[in-house]
Order: structure tokens, then sequence, then C-alpha cells
């Protein structure tokens, strides 16, 4: 009797320690998912580690110094910052940024939302026209610029042809200084207004469509129930829009003014980036370039911050 009673007692501690032992205990569902969303995370966490915020890091204390040429470092504290302030062709990049944006931003964001709206319409080669409109952001901005170049040639472009045609006088589109900043904003609205609209696209079709039915049971037109569905529902996807298209503004076409302006005429389209470019690798001024990307940062954030303030972050309920 008492062998068997201490088999009992110790049983149940015989029966846990197998049921779980140390070092191998399974992951329960929570633990599965945190898991693997950590494994796909990681790929994307490491690249933007290694190639987005250590390259600003690195960037920001390079700003400090004075370069001349590889492998010379002078400590100058904060006096390319000072330098930024009282340079009046980085203003002047500044002043022609702020143009561009301004004009690109809302230009494109109605041009893309339009068609994302004629797009969503089921008619007849809908699907030929989305694929038409979206074929340009499958080029390269060197591509796209080179084609453009040549498209709005003063003596053999097409673009002054067709304005011949049209009885236009033909116009210096590139050559101009008042005109070459409006020529850079439709390319780059052209280029990019296919992406945008698959994006308004994609949150059009989360839409439900009984909200329109309901609403044309109750006698609303299209405009109306563009205003009272359509908009208040699709304020995420605007607001997504409005800070990647801003960002892309200011830092994703250099490529594009590079190959069609090179920043010209008399710098009527030297962006920002354009300017940082030439600081950098025309001059070799690799702190001063630092200075002024860093401060372009820090205008990005903002702006950012300004346009998550002003939307509300693209909620539903902003009304409350």
């Amino acid at each position: 009797m008492t062998s068997i009673a201490a088999q009992q007692e110790r049983a149940p501690g015989a029966v846990k320690r197998a049921a779980a032992p140390a070092g191998r205990r399974k992951l329960g569902r929570k633990g599965r998912e945190r898991l693997a969303a950590a494994l796909f995370l990681l790929p994307d966490t490491l690249g933007l580690g290694l190639f987005v915020v250590l390259p600003m890091l690195l960037s920001f204390v390079l700003s400090f110094f004075q370069v001349s040429g590889f492998g010379s470092y002078e400590w100058i504290g904060v006096g390319n910052y000072e330098r930024m302030f009282n340079d009046p062709y980085f203003w002047s990049s500044m002043w022609v940024t702020a143009k561009y944006v301004v004009i690109l931003v809302p230009t494109l964001f109605v041009v893309s939302l339009s068609l994302g709206v004629l797009m969503k319409q089921m008619l007849p080669g809908m699907a030929v026209y989305r694929t038409a409109l979206f074929l340009p952001h499958m080029l390269s901005l060197v591509v796209v610029g080179l084609l453009w170049k040549f498209m709005l040639d003063d003596q053999t472009g097409v673009v002054n042809k067709a304005a011949g045609e049209a009885g236009l006088g033909a116009r210096s589109w590139l050559g101009d200084p008042g005109l070459a900043l409006y020529a850079v904003i439709a390319v780059t609205v052209w280029y990019y207004m296919g992406y945008y609209m698959i994006i308004f696209l994609a949150g059009l079709n989360e839409i439900p469509r009984e909200l329109y039915e309901a609403a044309k049971i109750d006698g609303a037109g299209p405009w109306t129930s563009f205003r009272q569905i359509t908009w208040p529902l699709l304020k995420p996807t605007s607001f997504f829009v409005l800070i990647v298209s801003t960002v892309a503004a200011i830092t994703g076409t250099f490529d594009l003014i590079f190959v069609l302006t090179d920043g010209g005429p008399a710098n009527g389209t030297a962006v920002a980036m354009f300017y940082i470019y030439q600081q950098a690798f025309v001059f070799g001024e690799y702190g001063y370039a630092a200075a002024l990307g860093s401060f372009l940062v820090l205008v990005m954030v903002a702006l950012s911050w300004l346009i998550f303030k002003a939307t509300k972050g693209g909620r539903f309920d902003d009304e409350h």
C-alpha cells in the first residue's frame, strides 16, 4: 500500500513534466502569430535600418564636418548650417521646390482621384484604359525624361507640331524660364497619375455598393453620392496619397529634372534636391550637402505632421 500511494503521489508531477518539458514548450496561437509577424517584418526592418536609418544618421553626423575629399574630415560644428542660412542659392532652390510641391500635389491629387472615379465605372474597355494609364509608371524616370525631352523639343518635338496644327504658336517648353517648371510638373503628373489612380481605385472598391444603391433610392445624384459617401469614406486613402505624393515631390523626381532641364533655364527648375546633388557630386562639398539634406528631412517631417493634423490622419470620425 505504501508503494502504491507513493507512486500515485509522484504520478501528477511526472505527467506534468512529460506534458511541458523545459525548453520544448509549444507556442500558443497568439505566440505563433507574433512569431510569424516578426519573421515577415524582419527583412523590411533590416532593409530600413541598413539603407535608410543608418545613412540618415551618418549623414547627420557628417553635416558637422568640413569634408575635403575622401578621408579628410574637419570638425566645424554648426558651420555648415550657418552657411546654409546665408546661402541665397539654397533658398532660391527651396522657393522653386515650394512652387513645385504646391502646384504638383493638388493637381496630381485631383487628376488621380478623377481618373479613379471614372475607371470605377463598369463600362466596356475599362481594363484596357486602366492598364494604359498605369503603364508610364512602369518606366524609369530617366526613360520618361528622355522621351519627353524629345517630344518637347523646340524644333522637332511632336508637342510643338501639334500646337502648330491647332493654330497655337510654337513654344520653348524647356527653354523658357516661365514655362520650364510647368512643363516638368505636367510630365510628373503624367508619370504618377496612373499609380495614384490605382490606389484610389483600391479605396473606392472598399466602399460598400449598398450605400450607393440606398442613396440612389433616396434620389441622390452622382455629385451628392460623391460628396456624402465617396469623399468621407476615402479619407484614409486621401491621407496616404497626400503624404506619399508630397514626399515624392520633394525627393523623388530628381532624375526627371536632371534629364529634362538639368536645373535650368536660369535655375528655374533647380529644386532643393538638385542643389544638394550639385553641392555633393559637382563641387565635392559633402559636409555641406549633408547639412542641406538633414534640413530637408526636417522640412518633410514638419510637412507630414501638418498634413496629419489637417486631415486628422484620415479618420472617419473627424467631426467628433
